[in-house]
């Protein structure tokens, strides 16, 4: 079972029912029982990093991911992705997670072309850096569907995968461990999104 962590921030359904598709067996939860109980967790998340991360924080599932994270694969999607990071300047200075080492920053600040826009919106290519088990469906320059307007950054080590947008290498995908974290939405990104998800239940 897949547990979609549910700490009111997310896109829950469009991602349950990409899941249900391919035939995994999907469970939205804020139980700890649960999200210790399944094989894997997903993070998912739509908004400001700070709102989001005191949400979290107030579920009192903070530990218990934690120390998932240590044990089984984990996927941070979007904003969730954000989150597993030691630290976001949006909006001022607050903590993430810490389970990939890196910083979380605005990419208008980095963006030469100030006529680009931000949000970055909509669909880019996603150059794969380094092979892993995640793109085991998916090939190299497909397209990928993005909503975001920080990015995260000083993260080398753990980029699998990037997308160019203006002069800045949007980090399209990370991982660290048994933690993996995806920029764009996968269940919003076709059939290509659809293999990603397919891979990380096999993982």
């Amino acid at each position: 079972m897949i547990a979609i962590v549910d700490y009111g921030v997310g896109n829950l359904f469009s991602l349950t029912s990409s899941l249900r598709y391919l035939g995994l067996e999907a469970e939205v939860t804020g139980d700890a029982a649960r999200l210790r109980a399944a094989e894997r967790i997903i993070l998912p998340g739509v908004g400001a990093f700070g709102d989001a991360r005191q949400k979290l924080e107030d579920t009192g599932l903070v530990p218990v991911l934690l120390e998932e994270a240590e044990k089984k694969p984990f996927l941070g999607i979007c904003l969730g992705m954000q989150l597993l990071f030691e630290r976001s300047l949006e909006y001022g200075d607050h903590p993430g997670l810490g389970l990939i080492p890196g910083r979380v920053i605005d990419l208008r600040s980095a963006l030469k072309d100030k006529s680009l826009k931000v949000p970055h919106m909509g669909w880019n290519s996603l150059q794969v850096k380094r092979d892993d088990p995640i793109f085991r469906y998916f090939r190299d320059g497909e397209y990928v569907y993005y909503v975001h307007s920080f990015f995260a950054a000083d993260c080398a080590e753990s980029t699998l995968a990037t997308s160019g947008y203006g002069n800045v290498s949007v980090t399209g995908v990370v991982r660290r461990g048994n933690v993996w974290g995806t920029q764009f939405h996968p269940e919003k990104s076709g059939d290509a999104g659809l293999r990603l998800l397919k891979a990380f239940g096999e993982l």
